[in-house]
């Protein structure tokens, strides 16, 4: 089949949606972002949609399609499960010279949805001649190309962000930093890093991409926050793009709000990109769902850099010993015996199950088992992440 492939601009404009499965579903979303206004029509619709229609973000005709339905739409898409309906959406559609989309039938449809991937500013859709599982596997494939850099995509005009990124890169595998980061990290002319972001992202940047090391600013490995605002908002201010790029997500414990501050208090345009925090993702990648259906209902983060009993900590070790929720404690492991030895002292059964999740998501991923009042004793390095409760019994080999 030849076709002449076009982007439409829908913002606007009226799209009709016949039928409210799961092939509705998939397609709605797309044309919302596109700024569509969809009417939707069907008699029963899928529970995404409807949460859409709640929110006033479609208009939903709780009815069969009627003859009629495509006046005043500028694109049409017959989704229903029924082949003689999709039909006759098409053949009004056609009769209205409206562009119409059979969702059941390519060949005989008016229109084609191209297989879709977004990257970077740069959109690439692919068609192959009525084939949607071959279209879908080139698309996957020159979209794995773009985020790795495979395929260089060059800016023309001057987009170039403005100011600083604060990027979370997540919890240690590379390829757990969020499109949006990675985007950024591309365009980066500073990156101000942490030695807990995967330091293979530094290996994508261009070899003109000024990389400082936070833990090596001068006065040591022990780099104040002061400093590191400071770098940021002098390149910043300077006319560079500035990406922190920080493990996890710089909002849990990693002072992520100090940074954001000082950019605004110095004005410099600044923008956040929430990254995957260890605090989930170390558990889940042992196999340990932090809230299990069935075994608990809540879960705690805790920092643990500073010692139960000490006058700086915050946390009220008597109130989480007390409870039954499951406790992740990050940054814990030089105080682990002090913090099990005030949770057991709290009320916190001795023989709790715990976990302690090494170096999690990455190939050195180690995975060690102890009671609560063993966990002193326990071997391990940095980082970890440690998990007490019900949940980290739950003998899981991935």
């Amino acid at each position: 089949m030849s076709i002449y492939e076009v982007g439409l601009r829908l913002r606007g404009k009226t799209v009709l949606v016949v039928g409210g499965g799961t092939v509705a579903a998939r397609r709605i979303p797309r044309l919302l972002d596109a700024g569509a206004l969809v009417r939707l029509v069907a008699p029963e619709v899928t529970t995404t949609l409807s949460d859409y229609a709640d929110a006033g973000e479609l208009q939903w005709e709780r009815r069969p399609w009627a003859s009629g339905d495509t006046a005043g739409a500028w694109f049409v898409l017959a989704a229903t499960d029924d082949p003689a309906v999709n039909a006759a959406v098409a053949a009004e559609a056609e009769a209205d010279r409206v562009w119409c989309v059979r969702a059941d039938d390519a060949e005989a449809s008016g229109a084609w949805t191209l297989a879709r991937a977004a990257f970077d500013g740069v959109s690439v859709a692919v068609s192959a001649s009525g084939d949607p599982a071959r279209a879908a596997a080139v698309r996957d494939a020159v979209a794995e190309r773009l985020r790795s850099g495979e395929i260089d995509a060059p800016r023309t005009r001057d987009s170039r962000p403005a100011g600083v990124a604060l990027v979370g890169a997540g919890p240690g595998d590379a390829d757990l930093i969020t499109l949006r980061g990675l985007e950024l990290l591309r365009r980066a002319e500073v990156v101000v890093s942490d030695r807990l972001a995967p330091q293979a992202l530094l290996d994508l940047l261009a070899d003109d991409v000024e990389i400082v090391d936070a833990a090596k600013l001068p006065y040591g490995r022990h780099t104040t926050q002061e400093q590191i605002n400071a770098v940021m908002v002098e390149r910043a201010l300077a006319g560079k793009f500035v990406v922190r790029l920080k493990g996890g997500d710089g909002f849990v414990f990693g002072r992520g709000a100090e940074e954001l501050d000082a950019c605004l208090d110095a004005g410099v345009p600044v923008q956040v990109v929430p990254g995957l925090s260890s605090s989930i993702a170390g558990p889940a990648a042992a196999g340990i769902s932090v809230t299990e259906r069935g075994v608990v209902h809540d879960f705690t983060v805790v920092t643990g850099h500073v010692p139960p009993g000490d006058p700086k900590s915050r946390v009220n070790w008597d109130a989480l010993a007390a409870s039954n929720g499951t406790l992740v404690l990050l940054m814990a492991v030089k105080n682990r015996d002090a913090i099990a030895a005030a949770l057991i002292a709290g009320g916190r059964d001795a023989a709790s199950p715990v976990r302690i999740v090494e170096n999690a998501t990455t190939k050195n991923q180690t995975v060690r088992a102890c009671t609560l009042d063993s966990l002193g004793r326990a071997e391990t390095n940095h980082p970890a992440v440690i998990v007490v409760g019900a949940v980290a019994g739950r003998r899981r080999e991935l």
